[in-house]
């Protein structure tokens, strides 16, 4: 006898013919539509609806055209366009049995995937015991296609979801031919592959070359590679890397590079030739001993100043001098306890060496129920200045003890005018200082500092504010006046009497002028100066967000009491983000001299990203020559960076670097992408002018399987000498 049951009826029999433990998950059926209607055949037991029946148990979700219930054993034969998922798991298929107590499964034909693999076969059986599924005539890959453009055949493919998958008597095939034939091949689904990566590519300075490595897959917890380079006017070079993740004993990694070089040129002074042979040992580790305590250890030894520069341009970018430190931090709540060793490991560099140095660190806090909060730093180093191989004479060290000592009273009037009054003393004591061929007395310095900084915050919001031109809806503007006035009287000793180790040096950046944020402690001196902020913001609501239209901060500094050697204002500093439309961002940063009345720094960017298609960033650097720097300190550069995606599987980016101080074209970059389906390539060329009159012309190929790319996201376009291979 057939009969109709809606959603409500169906799930009331199936729970009243059932005993469930009180832990137990519920079994519910249910039409997949929520209009839909299913037909139970109570005879037969077969539950079904043209639109589909779902079936829920826990984190398994069922969905069929047909499901044959069996009500005792708690399982369902399911036919009709099968859909299983169970957790991360999807099975499809046209048939699947399946036992929600046991959660055993078979199946002729399936499907399943957790991303990046994915995996089809006939035969299908999956092992309560072990979580081990094994099935025939199956295949597994990367690409997530009916028709992948790679796949490993396998006679036999046994894999357990999430650890491994292990195909036995398997041929790996590139569309529809067979390339290459393994008895038995297991990859971890839990680690990254096993692979090789091959950079081919040429260079004026390198001749020809293959940047090749291997990636080795150690343990879920460790991983290795293994480069072997050649380059034919330079030679052969390579060596280990070693990443790890020991967990509560921290991570760390080792990075290793050797090369005997065949033309490695001059030092960076062309005063003499580096040998050839030339390496590059890096390490670092850190830890979280326990709760608030870290530890931190980095090691760069370099066999000259040029090895990075001339092998590692991404990391000889991002950081010219890398230095080599030991550092334990405790935190408490109202403390922290700093130890830092600090030698130099390359003896071409120059260097501060911290032998060590200890810091202890009161963060602000409140006295009591009193109005007063206190702040403080105090430390004791031996401190060695060290020049580089060839000013030696201006060596000297000494040891250093300093104490910093701070009140404030912060407070709020009439509601919304915030005051911070503050007085601090200072004193600093210096041991006697060692020259290269001089010692000097010690020394002991007092600095008083006092001063008060006020700030409020006003906003006001217009409803109606309406504008199709520039995406607005509601508008909010909020403005935040800040002064800052700083007092410190003449110290005991001035700098020029004291050894120098952190001291004051230009910057392009404005400096702090309260403490403990100025932290080059031996080259306090006297100021009286009030500091004027204002910072201001735009803000609209695009599509359910609130988005800054503006944002801008500026401010200047107004000497009451100038040295000899200062205006009694200083540079106007003004950092402003315009953003008219969601695709369109314009930054402007400005360093400008009210007494000269010209720019100092002026860095503009324009960001256009309308759509995928394309998009467009270009900008100006410009630094006037600074006396304290060089003449060749200044410089003004145009930079610009286009993306064209020329069709669905080919885009362009276009880079340029102009000089327009020497008017040359500095720097050109000119990179194909191609979406080969499972992987991406990219065919780069560069050309660069290095000043001298010769230009270094570079090209190389990259390719990356999409399931494991090389790279992040966008990295290819802010570091673009990776896609060279360096």
């Amino acid at each position: 006898m057939r009969a109709r049951w809606v959603f409500i009826c169906l799930i009331a029999f199936a729970l009243s013919s059932l005993s469930w433990a009180d832990e137990e998950p519920e079994l519910e059926i249910s039409a997949l539509s929520p209009d839909g209607l299913v037909e139970y055949d109570e005879k037969t037991g077969v539950i079904s609806d043209p639109a589909g029946v779902i079936a829920r148990y826990g984190d398994v979700e069922l969905v069929a055209n047909r499901l044959k219930f069996d009500r005792e054993a708690l399982s369902v034969e399911a036919e009709g366009n099968v859909r299983l998922q169970r957790g991360k798991e999807i099975w499809t298929g046209n048939y699947i049995s399946y036992s929600f107590l046991t959660r055993q499964m078979n199946a002729a034909v399936f499907r399943t995937g957790i991303a990046p693999f994915y995996a089809t076969g006939e035969g299908l059986h999956a092992s309560v015991t072990n979580q081990t599924h094994s099935a025939t005539n199956a295949f597994v890959t990367t690409d997530d296609l009916d028709v992948p453009g790679y796949r490993v055949r396998a006679k036999t493919l046994v894999f357990v979801p999430g650890k491994y998958i292990e195909a036995r008597r398997a041929v790996l095939y590139m569309g529809k031919v067979p390339v290459f034939y393994l008895p038995r091949y297991r990859r971890h689904l839990d680690r990254h592959p096993n692979n090789f990566v091959f950079v081919p590519g040429y260079r004026s300075k390198y001749g020809p070359y293959l940047l090749g490595t291997y990636n080795w897959s150690i343990a879920t917890n460790a991983s290795a590679a293994f480069h072997f380079d050649y380059r034919v006017k330079r030679g052969v070079a390579g060596g280990p890397d070693l990443k790890y993740d020991l967990g509560p004993w921290g991570e760390g990694q080792l990075q290793t590079y050797f090369l005997y070089d065949e033309d490695p040129g001059t030092d960076p002074a062309n005063l003499r030739p580096i040998e050839p042979d030339r390496h590059r040992i890096a390490f670092a580790h850190s830890a979280f001993v326990r709760t608030n305590l870290t530890f931190k250890t980095v090691f760069n030894h370099q066999s000259d100043a040029l090895v990075a520069h001339d092998f590692f341009e991404t990391e000889y970018r991002k950081n010219v001098q890398p230095k080599s430190f030991v550092e334990i931090q405790q935190l408490w709540p109202n403390f922290s306890l700093n130890v830092l060793a600090q030698p130099r490991v390359n003896d071409f560099f120059q260097s501060v060496e911290r032998l060590p140095d200890i810091k202890l660190t009161a963060f602000r806090q409140q006295l009591g129920i009193s109005p007063f909060y206190y702040e403080s730093e105090s430390s004791g180093a031996f401190l060695r200045f060290r020049e580089g191989d060839y000013f030696a004479a201006t060596n000297h060290s000494a040891f250093r003890a300093d104490s910093l000592q701070q009140l404030l009273v912060p407070q709020t009037l009439f509601g919304w005018l915030n005051l911070t009054p503050r007085a601090s003393g200072r004193f600093t004591y210096y041991g006697a200082e060692e020259g290269t061929d001089f010692v000097s007395d010690e020394h002991r310095r007092w600095v008083f500092n006092t001063g008060i900084e006020g700030s409020f915050k006003a906003s006001r919001v217009w409803r109606d504010a309406r504008s199709s031109l520039l995406d607005v809806t509601e508008l909010r503007h909020i403005i935040e006046p800040s002064v800052n006035y700083s007092y410190t009287p003449a110290p005991s000793a001035r700098p020029p009497e004291l050894p120098q180790f952190d001291y004051e040096w230009y910057s392009y950046e404005m400096r702090p002028i309260d403490f403990p944020d100025y932290n080059s402690i031996d080259g306090i001196d006297s100021q009286n100066v009030i500091r004027f902020g204002l910072h201001n913001k735009l803000q609209t609501k695009r599509r359910g967000n609130v988005d800054d239209i503006v944002n801008w901060a500026a401010f200047v500094d107004w000497r009451l009491r100038p040295e000899k050697d200062q205006s009694t204002f200083a540079d106007i500093f003004s950092d402003l983000d315009f953003k008219p439309r969601s695709w369109i961002t314009l930054n402007s940063e400005m360093r400008y001299d009210v007494n000269e009345n010209l720019i100092r720094v002026a860095n503009h960017t324009a960001t256009i990203e309308p759509n995928d298609i394309w998009s467009w960033k270009v900008g100006h650097r410009y630094v006037r020559e600074i006396e304290e720097l060089g003449p060749e300190a200044g410089h003004s550069l145009i930079m610009s960076s286009i993306y064209l995606r020329l069709s669905q599987n080919y885009g362009f980016r276009f880079r340029h670097h102009f000089d327009l101080k020497h008017h040359v074209m500095q720097e050109q970059y000119y990179t194909l992408y191609r979406d080969f389906r499972s992987w991406t390539g990219a065919l780069t060329f560069r050309l660069r002018d290095n000043g001298e009159g010769n230009t270094d012309f570079a090209v190389a190929v990259q390719l990356s399987l999409k399931a494991f790319p090389r790279f992040a996201l966008g990295q290819d376009s802010d570091e673009p000498d990776r896609l060279l291979g360096w």
